[in-house]
């Protein structure tokens, strides 16, 4: 009951906004970045009595293996690591076209991988730097000299920072073991999504709530 009512008053999103505001005013997010990725959450592949699957799910294909479900995007603050926005669609969807969605409007730079070649385009907010990691396979094809040096060095310098957005995944995944979907369609799943990463924050930024208020857990005794 109390998981429907967060999806009929949409309450998921003011969940996320309401944890966010607490760590904004502790100064755990200072918002002056952007880092934007999107993960595949796999749905039950069989199907209904009706033989069909879900109908909001779709497959797509990654690599060399296909993949059936949905996709959780998310903007997440370059100092911090902490999510600020999420979205979420088929798992057909490309990345960049959620990339205007995960913006919170204040940032000025935004990183993101190869998946969002284009953004910086098709975006309606202009003057943004987007730092969008180039494709490997025009970077390998370069001649060797100083200026693929140059450009290996600042594709690694870009890829050390958008690691950080691989930390809310790991704890949704990992920690609250959310792999798979458990419901069926994208609002019910979408509130649930939004959810885990409003808790994830909180997660990732226990340690450092917690020596604010210096109700560190105490040591065990021996």
């Amino acid at each position: 009951n109390f998981r429907r009512l967060l999806e009929r008053y949409e309450l998921a999103g003011e969940i996320l906004a309401r944890v966010n505001g607490h760590l904004s005013r502790k100064g755990l997010m200072l918002k002056r970045g952007t880092i934007v990725d999107a993960t595949i959450i796999a749905a039950p592949s069989s199907k209904n009595v009706e033989g069909e699957r879900d109908p909001e799910m779709h497959q797509t294909k990654k690599g060399e293996q296909w993949y059936f479900g949905m996709k959780a995007h998310i903007g997440v603050d370059v100092d911090s690591g902490l999510v600020h926005t999420v979205t979420t669609t088929a798992a057909n969807e490309a990345d960049v076209t959620e990339a205007e969605y995960l913006l919170h409007g204040k940032e000025r730079v935004v990183y993101a991988d190869a998946g969002y070649t284009g953004a910086d385009k098709s975006a309606a907010r202009k003057g943004l730097d987007w730092q969008i990691a180039r494709k490997r396979g025009v970077v390998k094809a370069m001649p060797d000299g100083r200026e693929k040096q140059a450009i290996q060095k600042a594709e690694k310098r870009k890829a050390s920072i958008r690691a950080r957005v691989e930390h809310p995944f790991r704890v949704v995944k990992c920690q609250f073991g959310y792999v798979k979907t458990r419901f069926k369609g994208l609002a019910k799943n979408t509130a649930q999504v939004i959810t885990l990463f409003a808790l994830s924050n909180l997660w990732m930024a226990r340690k450092r709530l917690l020596a604010m208020t210096g109700e560190l857990r105490p040591q065990a005794a021996f």
